[in-house]
Formats: structure tokens, C-alpha cells, sequence
């Protein structure tokens, strides 16, 4: 008995030192936020501009206020003017505003990323910067997350605001309209932040904050199944003539259609395929659709596909049904010279917004997609 005793609590010991540690899985759901009055922590981050950031970086701040956001979020996205202007107006008054990205990028699947044209890698995180004229430094904690673990932050965005002495005095939401527009009721930020620079109490220490969940790194197991569930879905190849292109091209459904014109022969075509199936798995869940037509011959009908089941594309495919491509390029688009790949945006309705023969630019037209009236990029 005293064997068997000994044994179990070694075991306990061995599972302790195993997932207790903060590096280890007994930190994935959410680490503890940090609570009112206490210290900063300290972190060492590399900033979308290639400099490094540190607490010292802020030392001549009076009020340190940083958020916890990312690129992904419609929520993030809706307050990225209203941080700007934080910074603006309170830049005078030694006050600092910091933002922080700590989600882990392969911890994201692509269905969460139906609201954006870009990821949380660092890059992706240039980019935004870039794209909307940050006035604040904007840092990665994306590999490590200790940060974000030292800080506690439950959604995206998260502010956390600190006097002079760096004590924490408010953590919530910056203020309660999660759109672009709209007039809050309670600009929570804003009234800690004009109470610390008054030298008084901040009137609301904390509050829930709405967002989207910190994507912790233990969320890659999720990604990784989002891939395996791709291949369980059925793909099909339909044939089609030239009145059902045609139709096509009208788009009479209330869905953003973007249509690609391909064949298994053509070296570029094959080239960018997957990304139209990492657009399709981005923004399927939105009011969009991918649609692929093949231009290879309808005797090529079961080699076209096995190429798109081996690219997992669930979405629409079609083949055309007779020989004669001018035909098919009549029935697409009159503009179009002939030459693949060939690739329409379609609003609903038939209204082409976009064309574009030979290879198209992924990034620009994920950001077309999203940016379009049919999609956007909040709730």
C-alpha cells in the first residue's frame, strides 16, 4: 500500500511539473487579468517599425495606456480610429498609447478570418499598420505570448491604462459602441485617462470588454483540424453550356461572386488556385462565393477533377461543355481577350467591379472582397 501511495503522488508530482508551469497547457483557457493597483509588467517587443519597445521606452509618460488588438478582429478593426485619436489627443499631455497584437497567427483558422484581408503574423501586422496610418507603436507578441500572459487581456481589443507610477488604474473597453459609428454612452477609456492627467480618481476602475477571443497557442490544434475537415467535404465538377455562364455572370443571388477561369494545362492557373481556396475558406461563411470554371476540354472532365480534389474545392465548379473556347470566352466576359487564367468579381446583380486576365494579386483582391459593400469588414 505504501508503494502504490508513493507511486501516486510521484505521479501527481511528474503531472505538476508537466502542465502547472506558465509555458504549459494549464494556461490555455485565459490567464488571470491583472487586477487594479498593480505594476506594470515589463516587456521587450519588436515594434511594426523594427524598433524593439520596453517600459523604459515610455519612461517620460505620465499615462501609459495599452491595448491589447489585432489585425483579424471586425471588433479591433471598428476601434483602430478611435485608439488614433486617443493617441492624437492626449499626446500633448505625456500621455503614451501602445498596441499590442499577442495572438499566435497559426492559431487562427481561416473561417475566423472572414472579416479581414490579413492574419496577425508580423508582417500582416506591417501592412495594417501601414495601410491605416498608425500613430502608435504597434508590437508582436505573437510567438511567445508572454506578455499577453502577464497582462491577462480576455478579448480584442482590451485596454489597459497606468499612472505615473505605473500602477494599473482602468482595464476594460475603450468605450461601448463596437461599430466605426455610432455615439457611446460611456467612454471609459477616455474618462481614466482625462481623470489621471487631472490628477484624480478614476471615476470606473474596470468593465467587461467585447472582442474576439485571444487565439493562445493552444488553439493550433483547432486550425490544424479546420484542414482536416476540408477533406471530408465533396467536391464536384458540373458541366455547363453557354446560357448557364451567362447566368453566371448575371449573378442573381444576394452573394459577392468571384469567378475564375482555369484549366489544368495552364501553368499560372494551376499556380494561384490555392489561393481562391484560401479566399473561399476565408469568406464563405460571408455573403461571398468562389466559383471555378474549367477550360479544359470536357473529354478532360475527370482529370479537372482530380485537381480540384486535390485543392479541396467544395465551392461551385464547372466545365464547359462543347469544344469551341470562343464561345466560352463570349459567354464569360466580351472583354476578355482569351488568354488564362481569367478572373471576374461580380456583385449581385451582374455589376463586374473587377476583371482581370493572367494572374491576379492575392492580397489586393482579398482586400477587394472585404472592403466590397456586399461584404465589409464589421458586424
Amino acid at each position: 500500500m505504501r508503494l502504490r501511495f508513493r507511486i501516486s503522488v510521484l505521479l501527481l508530482i511528474i503531472f505538476a511539473a508537466a502542465f502547472g508551469n506558465a509555458g504549459g497547457a494549464m494556461r490555455a483557457d485565459q490567464p488571470e487579468t491583472l487586477k487594479i493597483g498593480a505594476t506594470t509588467p515589463d516587456f521587450n517587443l519588436l515594434g511594426t517599425d523594427g524598433k524593439r519597445y520596453s517600459l523604459k521606452s515610455f519612461a517620460t509618460a505620465d499615462v501609459l495606456a495599452i491595448v491589447f488588438t489585432c489585425n483579424h478582429c471586425p471588433t479591433a478593426q471598428a476601434y483602430e480610429e478611435r485608439i488614433k485619436k486617443l493617441t492624437s489627443d492626449f499626446k500633448a499631455k505625456k500621455v503614451a498609447v501602445i498596441a499590442i497584437s499577442s495572438n499566435d497567427p497559426k492559431a487562427i483558422r481561416l473561417d475566423e478570418l472572414g472579416y479581414t484581408d490579413l492574419s496577425d503574423t508580423y508582417d500582416d501586422m506591417k501592412i495594417r499598420a501601414k495601410d491605416m496610418s498608425y500613430n502608435f507603436p504597434y508590437l508582436y507578441d505573437g510567438d511567445d505570448q508572454k506578455t499577453a500572459l502577464a497582462y491577462g487581456p480576455v478579448a480584442t481589443p482590451h485596454i489597459f491604462i497606468f499612472d505615473k507610477n505605473r500602477k494599473l488604474q482602468y482595464h476594460g473597453r475603450i468605450d461601448d459602441v463596437e461599430k466605426p459609428t455610432g455615439t457611446p454612452k460611456n467612454l471609459d477609456a477616455r474618462n481614466a485617462i482625462e481623470a489621471l492627467v487631472a490628477g484624480k480618481p478614476v471615476p470606473v476602475a474596470s468593465t467587461k470588454t467585447f472582442g474576439c477571443s485571444m487565439k493562445w497557442a493552444e488553439k493550433e490544434s483547432g486550425a490544424q483540424s479546420e484542414q482536416a475537415g476540408w477533406a471530408k467535404e465533396p467536391v464536384k465538377l458540373e458541366t455547363i453550356d453557354e446560357a448557364g455562364l451567362k447566368e453566371l455572370i448575371q449573378n442573381k443571388t444576394d452573394k459577392l461572386r468571384l469567378i475564375n477561369v482555369w484549366a489544368t494545362w495552364c501553368g499560372p492557373c494551376v499556380t494561384e488556385f490555392p489561393d481562391f481556396m484560401t479566399m473561399h475558406h476565408m469568406y464563405r461563411g460571408r455573403d461571398f462565393e468562389f466559383v471555378s470554371i474549367s477550360a479544359d476540354s470536357p473529354d478532360k472532365k475527370a482529370k479537372a477533377l482530380k485537381f480540384l480534389q486535390g485543392k479541396y474545392a467544395s465551392n461551385p465548379n464547372y466545365i464547359f461543355n462543347v469544344e469551341d473556347k470562343y464561345k466560352l470566352i463570349e459567354a464569360v466576359d466580351p472583354k476578355w481577350q482569351g488568354a488564362l487564367p481569367y478572373t471576374l468579381l461580380v456583385e449581385p446583380g451582374g455589376k463586374i467591379v473587377y476583371s482581370q486576365q493572367g494572374p491576379i494579386d492575392p492580397a489586393k483582391m482579398k482586400k477587394m472582397i472585404v472592403e466590397n459593400k456586399y461584404v465589409g469588414r464589421f458586424y
